[in-house]
């Protein structure tokens, strides 16, 4: 179980650290609200513990902000108040308990149990399936009453699974279960831990399948004869959740998605729209029939006959005529058939082919509501009671590329969004009595999966109102007295950049109704989808859309996907590309061979609509989990050197294509060595160096801009690019930046607290550092005076010191 430690006290968060990890518990520390915010928004925790007394914002207030945010984990305050009323506060605040310091380590550790299982909402102290028992207060594992010796990591796993026993996880959600952010190791660490724990119950007696793989999912507990018998055999519900599909289910639920009811609607839209094409593909199947017992029945038709069977099995399911679907699975193993067909099974085939029309055909009549087609362009909502100013905007809208509709109030607008969520939204502030009843709307757009951007378009120009917009997720704040011309641009600009932020998905099959359907389901959830019927135009479509995850359909026409994926693992370019396959064949020999030329997943033909949502939507988060952790230096929060260099080639491509110059800073903190530290690698680490390297990051953070290009180069180097300035301006920012380093980061203390007036850590810090020979070296080159390469700007720079 994962605990999230706010403590800016290195003594005592080293201190809990210790306590926590011999409970086995995985720790992630950090020393102030607002980096604890980040976290909480990012990821999953299962308690908070959370310092009182923070730098800038305390305990209480991140209390109250987690709370009114929807977080609902157990959250334990630490501090050395010990008033009635202090504690009431806490309380009263959203917090569950409260310890107060010096706290004795077993009582904090019992407190901690007590809030997980009531969490948890597990009654029983020790966790129990079959023979096998997990006792948290002791650490204890036993099977048939045999105590089983486990690593840490080992325990942690049984634990999640004993604690989440019905559930499947995947790789990625155990490491992000069991793995502090800054360690995650691949996902074959998973698999080598999985393996010793079964291995280590196998010994003590336990099945060698106590934890079972669920090909395409990741792992669970097997659920056993003790567990059916305790079950309820008549409850539905206990039946569904014994499941694949509610495994699926269970899954989903950890994430927002669309309700049952949308999703069925989509793909109720998408049969509307093939129905015809399906009544085709079964008329293909009907003449061949008839030609097979005219003994007329040549290679081509047989081979397009066995194609249509195979593409309906794999579709049929999907549009709920599960019945259709096996009844042309049989019709295509018939087909596939070597040998010439007996006269029964020609019989077989006629009654079969008969029977999948009849189930079209019912499927048909009964779908007698009328779906109209959809006005495919984006769709705007204004949300303002100017109706006028309303009107003349929704006029101009399809000019430009979208439509628009109107709400006079919150509640209306409200109404629309969940009836049919909008592309963008275009909210006067003035709609409600207070901005602040205004604004709970943009919040809930920011909330949404994905989230609705928004523009601001109002009568005033006020500091603090842009300030709180930003901070909700608005993107543009628009006076109303702008001509229309320039309200449509930007709103056409904010449409554009959504549009660029979504994460590409390229999906490869022969069968347009599957494409439709994965388009369908996927793109509600901001997905950028590419689909292709062809696999011969596979490469060049690949390298045209540089999608983020790659969909293949096994059986198709000239190339096959097994051959695609081999192509995509064999190529430097596309290497990790994560690949997922949609098969209709789930034999163990079809599923050895996907993952055995690379593959990183399978879905089952027909698709389960929550089931394909939940695997993409998981790999994705994955990928830009990972993504992040490449990009961004954990210790500075600014980019990492690969990344930097990365956007640094972009500004200077953009620099020589429009004759614009660019400067690059190169700033470097000396002599750590001899002020008595060094900057160590752990994230959490609150040596004196990691502070002043911390803040540097920080104060580097507020003195550029989003688009300048900011980054640590090496231990005690950063890195900054800056286009469209020359020289001389880049010469004068570096020494306002140098200024701003002595001056205000590094004072008497010689560490930055001059606005962080609380700041206990780095004042610790600083006593412990002689910052008396901590210097600094800067130096600025200019595009292209100096250089028209990354490395020879940086050569430059390095030797024009100021």
């Amino acid at each position: 179980m994962k605990i999230l430690v706010v403590e800016d006290d290195k003594l005592t968060a080293e201190a809990l650290v210790a306590t926590l990890a011999n409970q086995n518990y995985t720790v992630e520390t950090v020393a102030t609200s607002e980096a604890a915010w980040d976290l909480t928004e990012a990821f999953a925790y299962d308690l908070i513990l959370l310092d009182v007394t923070l730098p800038k914002q305390d305990g209480i207030s991140l209390c109250q902000q987690l709370r009114s945010h929807g977080h609902q984990m157990p959250i334990l305050l630490l501090t050395a108040r010990n008033s009635s009323q202090d504690k009431a506060i806490g309380l009263d605040a959203g917090a569950d308990d409260y310890v107060v310091k010096p706290f004795d380590p077993e009582e904090l550790a019992a407190r901690i149990r007590a809030l997980l299982r009531r969490n948890q909402g597990i009654a029983q102290s020790v966790l129990e399936w079959g023979d096998l028992q997990l006792d948290p207060k002791s650490c204890e594992v036993t099977y048939r009453d045999k105590p089983v010796s486990l690593t840490a990591k080992e325990y942690a796993l049984l634990e999640l699974f004993l604690r989440n026993s019905r559930r499947v996880f995947s790789c990625g959600a155990i490491l992000e279960n069991l793995w502090s952010f800054g360690e995650i190791p691949s996902d074959e660490a998973v698999r080598t831990h999985i393996k010793g724990l079964r291995q280590k119950l196998k010994a003590k007696g336990a099945p060698p399948d106590l934890i079972e793989t669920v090909y395409g999912i990741g792992y669970r507990l097997k659920l056993g004869k003790q567990q059916v018998e305790k079950s309820h055999p008549d409850s539905k519900e206990q039946r569904d959740t014994e499941t694949l599909h509610s495994s699926i289910q269970n899954s989903l639920a950890q994430i927002s998605q669309p309700t049952q009811q949308q999703t069925l609607a989509l793909v109720s839209k998408v049969w509307y729209r093939f129905k015809e094409r399906v009544g085709e593909q079964v008329g293909v199947l009907e003449t061949a029939i008839s030609a097979l017992q005219q003994q007329q029945l040549d290679s081509e038709l047989w081979q397009q006959a066995k194609q249509e069977a195979h593409t309906l099995a794999g579709s049929l399911g999907t549009f709920g005529l599960s019945e259709g679907s096996q009844l042309a699975r049989w019709i295509e193993q018939t087909l596939k058939t070597e040998s010439p067909l007996s006269q029964d099974e020609v019989t077989y085939l006629q009654e079969w082919v008969s029977l999948l029309r009849q189930e079209v055909e019912r499927s048909t009549t009964e779908d007698t509501t009328q779906t109209p087609i959809e006005d495919e362009h984006p769709l705007l909502l204004i949300v303002d009671r100017d109706r006028p100013l309303a009107n003349r905007l929704i006029a101009e809208a399809p000019a430009w590329g979208f439509h628009a509709e109107v709400a006079a109030n919150l509640t209306r607008a409200r109404d629309k969004i969940h009836l049919q969520p909008p592309d963008i939204v275009l909210l006067d502030p003035a709609i409600s009595p207070t901005m602040a009843e205004s604004l709970t709307l943009l919040a809930d757009l920011n909330k949404q999966v994905p989230p609705i951007p928004a523009i601001i378009f109002t009568e005033h120009n006020e500091l603090t109102e842009r300030l709180e917009v930003a901070r909700l997720g608005g993107r543009t704040f628009l006076q109303k007295s702008l001509p229309l011309s320039q309200v449509l641009e930007s709103i056409n600009q904010v449409l554009h950049q959504a549009d660029q932020a979504k994460a590409g998905v390229m999906v490869v099959d022969d069968d347009p109704k599957l494409l439709a359907i994965v388009r369908s389901l996927l793109e509600p959830w901001g997905l950028n989808i590419t689909t292709l019927a062809d696999p011969r135009q596979f490469w060049e479509t690949l390298e045209a859309t540089s999608p983020r995850l790659l969909i293949l359909d096994i059986e198709m026409p000239q190339i096959n996907g097994i051959d695609l994926c081999q192509i995509v693992r064999n190529d430097s370019r596309w290497s990790s590309l994560p690949i997922l396959f949609l098969t209709a064949h789930t034999d163990a020999d079809t599923v050895n061979q996907v993952f055995s030329v690379g593959a990183d997943d399978f879905v089952s033909k027909p698709i389960v609509g929550p089931e394909l949502v939940t695997r993409i939507i998981n790999r994705l988060e994955r990928i830009r989990f990972l993504q992040n952790l490449a990009e961004t230096d954990p210790l500075t929060q600014v980019s990492t050197r690969q990344k930097a260099a990365q956007d640094l080639d972009k500004l200077l491509r953009l620099a020589k294509r429009h004759n614009q110059p660019l400067c690059l800073f190169v700033l470097g903190l000396e002599q750590f060595e001899q002020a008595g530290d060094r900057p160590h690698h752990s994230l959490t680490s609150h040596s004196p160096a990691n502070e002043i390297l911390r803040q540097t990051g920080e104060l580097l953070r507020r003195s550029f801009e989003p688009e300048d290009v900011v980054a640590r180069w090496s231990e005690k180097e950063f890195v900054i690019g800056v286009y469209g300035i020359d020289k001389q301006d880049g010469t004068q920012r570096l020494k306002n930046l140098l200024n701003a380093l002595r001056k205000e980061s590094f004072a008497d203390s010689g560490m930055p607290n001059s606005n962080t007036p609380n700041s206990n850590t780095s004042k610790r810090a600083a006593q412990s550092l002689d910052t008396s020979r901590l210097t600094f070296s800067a130096g600025v080159a200019q595009y292209p005076e100096n250089g028209d390469s990354l490395n020879t700007l940086y050569q430059a720079a390095n030797s024009a010191l100021l």
